[in-house]
Parts: C-alpha cells; structure tokens; sequence
C-alpha cells in the first residue's frame, strides 16, 4: 500500500491536484483512498460532483454509534472519500480534529477493510502543528509532498513543511519526496521553484501547467481526468500520478 500525504499552503489548488491525482490512479485500476485533513473540508469536492460530503467530526457530534460506511463515500470514479473536518467555528483545535477522525478511522479497520493500494491524505500546510503534522508523525504516510508554485508566500510555507518533514524524518517518520509545481505563470517561476528546492535539498519532482480546462472542469464539479479524460492537462495528471507510483523518478 502506498501512503502518501500532500501539503501545501492554502489556496495554491493543492486538493484540485490531490484528486486529480486520486481519479488518476483509480483509472489505472487501483482502489485510491483520498482523506481531507482540512477543516474546510472541500477536498474531494471535485470527485463528489461538486458537493461537500459530511465529515468525520460532524458524524461524531451527530451519531453516538457510527459505521466505517457512514464516514467512506465512493466517487463515481471510485475513488473512496473521507472528510476529516474540523471543529465548530471558533471552539477547539483543527489539528486536535484531525487526530480524532484518524484514530476513529482506526478503531472502525478502514484500511484493513478497504484494503486501499495507496492512501492518498490531502493535508493544509499553512500551519504545521501536532495535528497537521499527524500523517507524518503518526505512521499514517510513508513520503511527503509538496504543493507550490512561485509565489513568496507559496515557498515560504513549502519551506516550513520541509523542514517538520525532516525533523520527524530523523526519527523514522515519512520522508519528503519533493515539491510539486503548480504553475501561476507568475515571472521566472520555474527558477524560483528550482531555487527554494535547492535550499531545501529536495528535487522538484513535476511541472504542472496552467490550464483553464482545470477551472472549467470544476465548475461541473468534477475533476480534469473525469471531464476531460483526453486533454492534455488529464494527461499531465496521469503523469505525474504514474510517477508517484515509481521511486525515485522526477520530472523535469
């Protein structure tokens, strides 16, 4: 089972790539888990038509008695979705939230259950907290990914990820497998990019390009390699979905 977890600041269409990814890998036959580790909980939105499902924390506060099929939603890609959520607004920590919906994910045998050949976790990087930092240091994901493009603010947060990854990474945790380009055609991105990967001794392991078809296919709810299963961008995501599968391979 490949477990990999995918950070990245807000905002910089890092669930957009996650589940394009998911959708990806589900057509190549394998039975993808995706799990949302932001309190919005708008990660899978795009494999679920457009619509947010409920989410681990809502079920909880919901239902005293739960089932593991009352948490796992199958997209018609069949990609299987779980929202971790967050707390009420204003009440409790998010990171704290995400530690309970993967400890009850536990206690119900999802994994076992399921039998997922990858696990995909979607994860907000802005801030790098106990919980944030839950599939790194919990033995949840093996590598670690990251979100960027060229923007300062983008970088900034690709750094301090970087540097959570490796210090749990010296105690056995996942490793960091390199940083993800999400291209905003900002001026001389790809050599900001190459530079901050630089300073954080990692490698910039694929270029996605700017598509409008990324945009429109969210409109419809849906994610790229569904909508437009023959475009050039599915095919970037099919890409770079292939290449998570491989070691040590990078785009350039």
């Amino acid at each position: 089972m490949n477990k990999i977890a995918i950070y990245g600041k807000g905002g910089i269409g890092k669930s957009t790539t996650v589940s394009n990814i998911s959708a990806a890998m589900s057509s190549m036959g394998l039975k993808v888990l995706q799990i949302g580790c932001d309190p919005k909980a708008d990660s899978t939105r795009n494999l679920t038509g457009g619509k947010n499902i409920p989410t681990v924390l809502d079920i909880l506060r919901e239902k005293g008695d739960i089932r593991l099929e009352d948490l796992v939603f199958k997209s018609s890609t069949g990609v299987l979705c779980v929202e971790a959520g967050g707390p009420v607004p204003g009440v409790g920590c998010a990171g704290r939230g995400i530690i309970t919906a993967f400890e009850k994910l536990e206690e119900l045998d999802a994994y076992e259950i399921y039998q997922p050949d990858v696990v995909l976790y979607d994860v907000l990087g802005d801030v790098v907290c106990g919980g944030f930092a839950m599939p790194i240091r919990g033995g949840y994901a093996d590598e670690v990914c990251i979100v960027t493009s060229g923007e300062m603010m983008s970088l900034y947060a690709a750094a301090n990820i970087a540097h959570a990854v490796k210090s749990f990474g010296k105690r056995g945790y996942a490793s960091l497998r390199g940083l993800i380009l999400n291209a905003k055609n900002i001026e001389g991105e790809n050599e900001l990019v190459d530079k901050a990967a630089a300073e954080i001794e990692t490698d910039v392991l694929y270029r996605l390009p700017r598509h409008p078809l990324v945009q429109q296919a969210e409109a419809e709810g849906k994610t790229v390699v569904e909508a437009f299963p023959d475009s050039d961008m599915a095919k970037h995501y099919r890409a770079l979905a292939a290449l998570l599968l491989k070691e040590g391979t990078v785009n350039e």
